[in-house]
């Protein structure tokens, strides 16, 4: 079942256009920066201890503000998590799912590592 999930997961991001966002160096470390992608801006974050890489919207959709890369990452239960630094709310960074048990949610991207650059995937939509 897992390699039919890896399988499935290599294609979609086979799918991708992948933006090349910036140098490794440019992210802090454990932390989040904010990157430009046409109209969007999109909060990546470096989890530097785990050796991940996670990115979503940089809305966050309680307030409208453009907010989450500066926010307080970490896990909940295992799950990586972003949290607003004005209002507290929480979102997976797995999912986007609102960690809060609230409506609202986020869009998260994949992300890859490669030569030392850090690239977002988006579908051919954005």
């Amino acid at each position: 079942m897992s390699a039919l999930v890896e399988t499935l997961n290599s294609k979609q991001h086979d799918a991708l256009f992948w933006y090349k966002a910036a140098a490794v160096s440019d992210f802090p470390d454990d932390g989040g920066a904010c990157i430009k992608y046409k109209d969007y801006q999109v909060a990546v974050f470096n989890f530097d201890n785990k050796q991940r890489w996670y990115a979503c919207q940089n809305l966050c959709p309680h307030k409208k503000e453009m907010a989450l890369a500066r926010g307080l990452t970490g896990s909940c239960k295992d799950e990586p998590k972003v949290t607003c630094p004005f209002h507290k709310k929480s979102f997976s960074l797995h999912s986007g799912k609102n960690l809060n048990q609230e409506a609202y949610s986020i869009k998260t991207f994949p992300v890859k590592v490669e030569e030392g650059h850090v690239y977002v995937g988006f579908d051919r939509s954005y």
